[in-house]
């Protein structure tokens, strides 16, 4: 009843936004705290003054989340495990989440146990021991006890891809390929005050999307799909940044593209599978749409509550 629930209302909204100019978001990314126990060389985030939504400011949020047409939720940080008010800690805000969307997922560094009920969760791994304890900080055996204590049926690894780690990728791919349900990848932005020689060149871009691409031939769980790698080598796939919202630990809420009020737009540096995943879906490739399905779990998620509010 997920599934089919979910493409009815993908299918409204398309429609909507095609012949009647309604644009309602899908995806939301909840930032429910800036504070984090790792300083990582690639994130704008935790540098910032570590502010964090309150719980009730976390149940308003959902709320006008949904009215403005998100179904999908993605919790963030900071390190959103830190999260903590009065009582409530991340748990609560998932158990919160799922009252309002067709699925709930959770980003994380990996350091803490993954014990929480959200659909999915990902965790970054930027590198072997020695690459990605130099990008974030000695944390690379603390995440490998968790994922190996963590019984969680759909945690997925994330790498951020940049000029220090894109040669060590398929080493790193072969490696947590047996750890984890799947892998996505993105491409290191360079956000204002963040190291700009992180970002990795066009050309060293190709090469690595054209082995992650072998490599995903070959039987390895990498989640992005074949259509998502080879937009990225070149970033001419169309972007439709409304379909994704957003919400700041200040409580503000800004639809579009990811950076916008957190940084300087720059489409053709944009290494976002996210966004480029979505936009494909709503292009009508139909593997980006199946991706969703995958990844968010909505074809394993049992639901009480009926989605009737639209």
């Amino acid at each position: 009843m997920v599934v089919l629930n979910w493409y009815i209302y993908l299918f409204s909204c398309y429609m909507k936004s095609r012949f009647l100019n309604i644009k309602k978001p899908v995806l939301a990314g909840v930032k429910v705290t800036y504070a984090c126990n790792l300083k990582c060389r690639h994130c704008p985030f935790w540098s910032k003054q570590a502010v964090s939504l309150s719980f009730s400011q976390v149940k308003e949020s959902f709320k006008n989340l949904y009215e403005l047409g998100a179904r999908v939720v993605i919790i963030e940080g900071g390190e959103p495990f830190l999260w903590k008010d009065n009582g409530y800690d991340i748990k609560d805000i998932v158990k919160e989440a799922r009252k309002h969307f067709f699925s709930v997922g959770i980003t994380t560094n990996g350091t803490f146990p993954l014990e929480v009920d959200s659909d999915v969760i990902w965790v970054s791994i930027d590198g072997l021991k020695e690459t990605h304890d130099r990008m974030r900080g000695e944390s690379f055996e603390r995440i490998m006890a968790n994922l190996e204590n963590c019984s969680h049926p759909s945690v997925y690894a994330h790498i951020t891809i940049n000029s220090v780690n894109w040669e060590e990728v398929p080493e790193l791919v072969e490696f947590i390929s047996s750890k984890v349900r799947g892998i996505t990848i993105q491409f290191h932005y360079p956000y204002n005050g963040v190291e700009d020689k992180l970002f990795l060149a066009f050309s060293e871009r190709r090469k690595v999307l054209c082995n992650l691409i072998k490599m995903k031939k070959g039987g390895l769980p990498i989640a992005n799909s074949y259509a998502c790698l080879r937009a990225l080598k070149d970033n001419r796939w169309k972007c439709h940044p409304w379909m994704i919202v957003s919400v700041d630990p200040d409580g503000k809420i800004t639809q579009g593209c990811y950076v916008k009020n957190r940084g300087e737009i720059s489409c053709e540096k944009c290494g976002f599978s996210a966004h480029t995943e979505i936009s494909l879906a709503y292009s009508g490739v139909i593997e980006s749409l199946r991706v969703g399905n995958t990844i968010f779990g909505l074809k394993r998620r049992k639901r009480t509550q009926a989605y009737g509010r639209d």
